[in-house]
Formats: structure tokens, sequence, C-alpha cells
């Protein structure tokens, strides 16, 4: 690419040099320092837009026109190009070096908020993909975790209403939560009930402070303003699913809090696990009428487990038709938490058109088999 610009400068330093007088070709030179800056750094630019006047100079000095009008004007005129295309080059490199910057902070905040699950814990294989929708962001308001119990472990994947980077500190607090007691909780609808009590808190307290200080005098007013609040503070929410998977025994337990289903992959068969008595939104659970109530489901060593946010199953495709989960699934019954991740993930985004209109999180968990090597627990 380096040898495009130089062959450039040569040949039309050549061309103006052997042209009749009435010709001047030294305008084009202009194009070698264009040219550099669409793949090389300022330091590069600078050198080329260097040679391209020089030899501009030297068509001037070959031809007897240095000090005519004519020639000056188009001394000037590449100086200027030339000195614009490399300010321009220098800024594209100093808006690069930020955006690698913003990239490493992202995956940093990636590692610490949505840490990834590990490949085995306790009696379960897990895999889990995560698909921002924004370009630039590699974690939103889609979330998973894993914990585990002296009894088995517990998964929670979660959907923050919402999507992208403002979703961050709800998501981050449900996690925390889950990290913090998901070991210490006797019951699952224990489990719940504290995760929507410590984001019902969150939500009262940032209402709290988005208040003003200065209340309004007027009674009307001042009722109209708290209706407000409490409307906002009632579309604040998170969806989730909570699974308790022991390591003995064929069963699971399931509370989903307004969340789509998990999926069971069966012997070919892909079966939904819908909730007998579901449960409203993380952040709502003032609506719930009775306690938290686990379902329960068979989970054996043949079956595969899938958990995903609506991100997954509301992706488009240009005909604006959704992405049939169910039916795809039909195709990768057998296959390991691992690559059935893999087909799923290439075939979400294909039918999507390669970019999501929402954050999309996936887990896949299976039981290891007995014969299977032994793994850290």
């Amino acid at each position: 690419m380096v040898l495009l610009p130089l062959v450039l400068i040569v040949v039309i330093t050549t061309v103006d040099i052997l042209s009749p007088p009435q010709i001047h070709l030294g305008p084009l030179l202009v194009v070698a320092p264009a040219i550099t800056a669409a793949f090389a750094g300022t330091r590069l630019t600078a050198l080329i837009s260097l040679l391209a006047v020089s030899a501009l100079v030297i068509i001037g000095i070959m031809r007897d026109g240095l000090t005519t009008s004519n020639h000056e004007t188009q001394l000037a005129g590449l100086v200027v190009v030339s000195g614009t295309v490399v300010t321009y080059t220098a800024l594209r490199d100093r808006h690069a070096r930020e955006l690698v910057q913003v990239r490493s902070v992202a995956e940093a905040a990636q590692q610490v908020l949505l840490r990834p699950l590990p490949p085995r814990i306790g009696s379960l294989r897990i895999a889990s993909v995560y698909l921002a929708a924004e370009a630039e962001a590699q974690v939103g308001g889609d979330l998973y975790a894993a914990a585990r119990t002296t009894s088995g472990t517990r998964l929670l994947v979660g959907d923050v209403r919402g999507k992208g980077l403002t979703s961050l500190g709800e998501a981050s607090l449900l996690l925390g939560a889950f990290r913090a007691a998901a070991h210490l909780q006797a019951s699952l609808p224990e489990l719940a009930a504290y995760l929507d009590g410590s984001v019902s808190w969150d939500l009262a307290a940032a209402a709290d402070d988005e208040l003003p200080a200065d209340a309004p005098s007027d009674p009307l007013e001042a009722a109209g303003r708290l209706l407000e609040d409490e409307h906002q503070s009632a579309e604040s929410f998170i969806t989730a699913v909570l699974l308790d998977i022991p390591d003995e025994g064929n069963k699971i337990q399931v509370i989903n809090c307004g969340h789509p289903p998990p999926v069971l992959l069966h012997r070919g068969l892909v079966l939904t696990l819908d909730a007998d008595r579901p449960a409203p939104p993380l952040g709502l659970g003032g609506l719930l009428e009775s306690a938290y109530h686990a379902d329960e489901f068979p989970f054996t060593g043949e079956d595969r487990l899938l958990i995903y946010t609506d991100g997954v199953i509301e992706a488009r495709d240009s005909n604006r038709a959704f992405y049939p989960l169910t039916e795809r699934l039909r195709a990768w019954t057998s296959e390991p938490p691992g690559p059935l991740l893999e087909h799923l993930q290439h075939d979400l985004l294909a039918h999507a058109g390669g970019r999501l209109g929402d954050d999309a999180a996936m887990v896949a968990v299976e039981r290891v088999h007995e014969d299977d090597s032994p793994g850290t627990r």
C-alpha cells in the first residue's frame, strides 16, 4: 500500500516534466497524501505529503517556473490540502486510541459485572453467550450468574427493562445481591423474595434521589408529581428466572418472574417449562398476592436446558418475523451446551441480519454423566 502513493508521485512528476508547457499535472500530487491517509497513520501521511510538496518544487525547477504565480498557487494549494489531510489523520488516530481505551474499560467492566460462567460447576456442564445490541458495548441489561450451594447449583438469568449501557446499574445491583445471598437463603422462594426486596429498595432510593429539594406548595401539583414518580418507579423492573439444580435427583426448581420460560431439550423434543404460578418481575413484588412458588420440572442426565432473554425470541428478520426458537432447536437437541449455543448464536444472527435489536443472553446446561472424567466442583 505504501508503494502506491510513492509510484503516483514519481509518475506524476515525470509526466509533468516531460509534458508541453501548457499542461500542468502538479496539482494531481495531492492524491498521494489523500490515499495514504486511508490506510496509514499521521507520520507516514506527513512524510508522503512532504514528498509530494518536494516533487512539486522539483517540477517547478525543471520547468523554469518555480517563481511564476501559477506554480506558487499550485504549491500553496498542495501545502494547505496536505496539512489538512495530516491534521485529519492525527485527529482520527487520537479518536482511535480513545476508542481502544474505552473498549478496554468495557472489557474490564464486563469481567467484573458479567463474569463468564465456568464450563463446569458442580454436577453441571454450562455454556453461556452474551450478544449486546449496541455495537461498541460488550455488556448491557441482560445478565446471568451461577452460584454453588451445599446441595447443588443455583442459576439466575435476567433482563433489565431497557437495553444497552443505561441498564447497567440495575443489572449490577441484581447480580451483586444474587452472588451475596444465593448460598445463604434456605429456599428458592426466600431467595426470590430477597432479590425482589433488593431491587425494590434500590428503585425507591433512586426515585427519592431524583425528587427536588423544594417540594411544590400547591397540593394538587404535589399530588400530581407524586403520581408521576410512582408511575416511573412502576415502569422499572427486572424480569428473571431462578433455578435450583440439585446435585442428586432428577428434579429442578424454577421460579419465573415475568421472564420467557426456559426450554428443555428431552430426547429430540423441545419442551417449554411454563410456570404454574408465575411471579411478577423483580421490583414489582408488591403485586404478588402470596409467597413465591417454585415449580418442579424433570431434568435428567439425557436432557439439556436452555435459559435465554427476550432478545432471542424478539429478533426479527427482514420481513419483521420473530425468531422461531423452538423450531430451530429441534435440529440441535442432542448437542452439548457449547456447540448448542454456537449453532444458536450463528443462526440467530443470520436471522436478524447480523445485528440484534435488543441485548440477548443464553445459558445452556446439562448434567455431567457418571462416565465423564471427574471435574472440579
